[in-house]
């Protein structure tokens, strides 16, 4: 697979495509402000991009794949998360509070149906929010597939993929004691929300660096360490859903419900050596979606910004631009 489907399109990927022409505070209620920015085509088909996470917010590296001549691209970081306020909170955070803020979004800015694109988490709510307005959904596409099921959290922090990363397994939970290791969501639960700020940050780094450290197939293993607000914002925010469940009325609902959507185009990008998403998550989807396409990516991993993945996403919204237009 070439790098990038053509030249065109090589440039859109190394540049984000445009500054934002409209960016906005939200008030969605129960004490919650949202970021949302548009860019692009202001007349151009919509398409709304729901960031990972929860809590990774939006970045401008995000307009990439769109064609700011063809789409009007509107992106927004969820509760809790990046310029939405009150930072890093739960309070009034869940799955469906974020379904019913996309909606208020749609409203707002009068856009009667747009194409989801969301990856990992955001794949999860894309799906989510599909299921339960397929009526203003045109197209889907995913990327790192995650159906939010206990399996897929038994795989990420119960010790699956510690197996391939024993090392970097070991740094993540040689700060938790042995006797509280069968449940290491539920034991960093207890001390991102201890009321501790720097033990709050402390393990908010530890959480983040063990997921960041397996996002891209060319790692060595070390994830750096970013800032502490965002990795307490990030990690507080994920370990609250994965606690939770998501927040879904039952183990397994997404693949359950997938009757509901079955009639949308759909494009799932899927890196072949995903370590924080296997791909048996996108392949069981795609078993259940008669009109979605499985896109497997070899040697990539889970990473946004992966060669393989981009170049596959970029075509997915050419391929969309140029049969809606």
């Amino acid at each position: 697979m070439d790098k990038f489907p053509d030249q065109k399109r090589a440039v859109q990927y190394l540049y984000p495509p445009s500054d934002p022409f409209d960016q906005r505070m939200m008030d969605v209620g129960q004490g919650h402000q949202i970021y949302v920015e548009q860019c692009g085509n202001p007349k151009g088909i919509p398409v709304v991009v729901l960031h990972g996470g929860p809590g990774g917010g939006c970045s401008p590296a995000m307009r990439r794949y769109f064609d700011p001549e063809i789409f009007r691209v509107i992106l927004f970081d969820q509760r809790g998360c990046g310029r939405s306020r009150p930072h890093a909170a739960v309070a009034n955070n869940t799955t469906w509070h974020l379904v019913e803020d996309i909606e208020h979004i749609r409203r707002a800015l009068d856009i009667p149906a747009w194409v989801v694109f969301g990856g990992s988490w955001g794949a999860t709510l894309s799906l989510v929010y599909a299921q339960t307005h397929p009526e203003h959904v045109t197209n889907i596409v995913l990327r790192g597939v995650f159906l939010m099921t206990q399996e897929e959290l038994q795989w990420f922090y119960g010790g699956g993929a510690g197996k391939f990363w024993p090392e970097v397994w070991e740094r993540f939970t040689k700060l938790i004691p042995e006797d509280e290791h069968d449940d290491l969501i539920a034991a960093y639960h207890r001390r991102l929300f201890s009321g501790d700020l720097s033990q709050e940050i402390q393990f908010a780094r530890a959480w983040s660096s063990w997921e960041n450290a397996l996002a891209s197939i060319y790692s060595s293993g070390s994830a750096g360490e970013g800032p502490g607000d965002y990795a307490r914002a990030f990690a507080r925010l994920e370990n609250h859903y994965f606690i939770n469940g998501g927040f879904l009325e039952f183990d397994g609902q997404i693949l359950a419900q997938m009757d509901r959507i079955a009639h949308i185009n759909g494009v799932i990008v899927q890196g072949r050596y995903d370590m924080i998403c296997p791909p048996v998550s996108a392949y069981k989807l795609s078993e259940r979606w008669p009109n979605a396409s499985l896109r497997m990516v070899r040697n990539a991993g889970h990473a946004l910004s992966e060669p393989g993945i981009s170049a596959e996403l970029v075509r997915a919204m050419d391929q969309i631009g140029e049969a809606m237009q």
